[in-house]
């Protein structure tokens, strides 16, 4: 399992449109390129993604922009991840041979834990709660 650079952005981004849950503002492409460091013509082809999904919602025109379709406690790191990426674990094993089926078994515990892990961590969780929020290790 590689998780792709579209799904780290799309998590950063999402990220960005829970702050503005809850306010009629919308944010625009140009803003949540440049605050979360992602190539805005990149950026316009996971909108749409995450649009046709149902996790955000779009206006256009002057007053337009981009806001979550549901509050960030309703989005889960699953949601982000099977929609730009499909399944979290693709099994491919024919469960052949001598150990096989026990293979099979234990990988098929391993996706559903995975899957129960990201089901764990919501939206708001994501969201940092100050601009200036800072993690030192």
């Amino acid at each position: 399992m590689k998780l792709s650079v579209k799904v780290d952005y799309a998590c950063r981004v999402l990220a960005q449109l829970a702050k503005y849950h809850g306010t009629d503002e919308l944010a625009h492409i140009e803003q949540l390129a440049a605050i979360e460091a992602v190539p805005a013509n990149y950026l316009v082809q996971i909108l749409s993604e995450l649009r046709n999904g149902g996790l955000i919602t779009s206006r256009r025109g002057k007053q337009g922009g981009y806001a979550l379709a549901r509050p960030p406690k309703d989005i889960t790191l699953y949601d982000i991840v099977k929609l730009i990426e499909g399944d979290l674990l693709e099994l491919n094993g024919a469960g052949e041979g001598h150990s096989g089926r026990r293979v099979n078994q234990i990988w098929r515990e391993v996706r559903a834990s995975l899957e129960a892990k990201c089901r764990s961590f919501t939206l708001d969780q994501f969201a940092a709660k100050a601009m200036d929020e800072m993690y030192y290790i």
